[in-house]
């Protein structure tokens, strides 16, 4: 029986393997989530602490977004050599040890250097997970899927913000990064029951398992013996194209080809600009909101509204991804949150409610919009590429989360007005929304010259 891998998956009904991943994939991000947070709630005590300026731990802070710039780019383009779950297995085990190794820092540099380690994995883990995710996701259900892995983020973000209200005035701010070793011990339920993407599975031959794996997805197909599985609309750079043709081409270097030069481009814009907001609100929004006369407590129950916001938000706006598609729904939440996070900036003596509603729309749309952009990614870039093609939009996007917390730090410790800081982080939302607008609408592409299909089975 011959069989198309993408038919399988994409008419496949959500079922037990499906859920086994999201909620694997979704349990590494919330410890992702869980590690990037819980920096921003330790700045305040540990400019004290270590008596630096805020430029100064904004510098250390950006250590961790350094590694993952690289990690994302290293591991996004190793996956799609050596698969998907080696690297996520790899990078959990190397962002764990090393953010439970700041516990034992007695020197800011420490703190950065142990950030810049961790952020390796951080930044590893995230484009396989979410390449993972949408290369089993049934076509109708993929932004829904990735949305739902992608609120372990904001999950593991309301944890960090709770336990710092709690532990950090009883044992300190190192306690924090001690509890981020924890993820260790998930480890090994990642290589007990973490699958292998479908599709290098079928590039590398392993037709057993590959069809065990879619006999799960369709109980009706036959065995391995009596199933041959396509790649179906394999793009022309797939591996066994480019050996056909005599042409070996990089996954790197085929975001640039094939007409996805100005998709890339505009892609890595986006990808920059939100998570330059990201990353300098997660960073100084605690800071900003005691400069507005909050307490610590108060100032960190923020952090916490903005990720039950962005749960919500990316729920929602999964469902509408998957049934008007991901690049609307995007646009629509950079504008939302550059709206509202400069709101912030002018509210004044405005009721609690408003500044919580300013923080739930405006922060909590910009964690849903980069959640929305890797969905956007995943779909718009063929299998052999797509850790590639998100790990790089990540990795270029990482130079922004580097540069806002940078941002944040100097304008804090240049004073200037307040609204000035929030300006700074809701115009790039502006940026982004004009950069999608300029993306041709496409998918991963069907190929402009006949090549050879690989193919598993008798």
């Amino acid at each position: 029986m011959n069989a198309d891998l993408d038919e399988i998956i994409g008419r496949s009904r959500f079922g037990p393997l499906h859920l086994r991943i999201v909620l694997l994939t979704g349990l590494v991000i919330l410890f992702d989530g869980y590690d990037l947070t819980i920096y921003g709630a330790v700045v305040p005590r540990m400019i004290v602490e270590f008596d630096i300026s805020p430029a100064t731990a904004g510098l250390i802070g950006s250590g961790a977004l350094v590694g993952m710039m690289i990690g994302a780019m290293v591991f996004g383009a190793l996956a799609d050599r050596v698969g998907r779950r080696r690297p996520i297995i790899a990078c959990v085990v190397l962002y764990t040890v090393f953010t439970g190794a700041v516990f034992l820092a007695t020197t800011p540099w420490e703190v950065g250097v142990y950030r810049f380690l961790a952020g390796l994995g951080l930044g590893g883990v995230m484009p396989n997970a979410v390449a993972l995710v949408s290369e089993y996701a049934p076509a109708r259900l993929r932004s829904t899927m990735v949305g739902v892995m992608f609120s372990g983020y904001m999950v593991g973000g309301i944890v960090a913000a709770l336990l710092g209200v709690v532990l950090i005035p009883a044992y300190g701010w190192r306690s924090l990064f001690l509890l981020g070793a924890l993820p260790l011990l998930a480890v090994p339920l990642l290589v007990k029951y973490l699958p292998e993407a479908p599709a290098f599975l079928l590039r590398r031959g392993r037709a057993d398992e590959l069809a065990a794996t879619l006999r799960t997805l369709d109980p009706d197909l036959p065995p391995a013996g009596e199933l041959r599985v396509t790649a179906g609309a394999e793009p022309a750079g797939e591996r066994e194209g480019r050996a056909h043709q005599g042409i070996r081409r990089s996954p790197v270097a085929s975001l640039f080809r094939d007409g996805y030069g100005v998709h890339t481009a505009m892609l890595w814009i986006a990808f920059f600009m939100v998570l330059l907001m990201i990353y300098g609100l997660l960073t100084w929004l605690p800071q900003l909101m005691i400069e507005s006369g909050y307490p610590l407590g108060s100032s960190l129950s923020f952090l916490m509204t903005l990720f039950l916001a962005g749960i919500v938000i990316t729920w929602v706006g999964g469902y509408l991804s998957d049934r008007y598609g991901t690049r609307p729904v995007l646009i629509v939440s950079y504008l939302v949150a550059a709206v509202f996070v400069a709101a912030l900036g002018f509210l004044g003596d405005s009721s609690l409610l408003w500044v919580y509603a300013s923080v739930a729309l405006g922060g909590g749309a910009t964690f849903a919009a980069q959640i929305f952009a890797n969905a956007y990614a995943a779909q718009s870039y063929p299998s052999f590429a797509r850790s590639a093609g998100i790990g790089w939009a990540l990795g270029i996007g990482r130079i922004g989360a580097i540069i806002g917390p940078l941002l944040g730090g100097v304008l804090l410790t240049a004073g200037v007005p307040l609204y000035v800081n929030f300006l700074a982080f809701a115009v790039p939302g502006i940026i982004a929304a004009a950069a999608l607008g300029l993306i041709r609408t496409r998918t991963a592409a069907a190929p402009r010259t006949p090549v050879t299909r690989p193919s598993i089975g008798a």
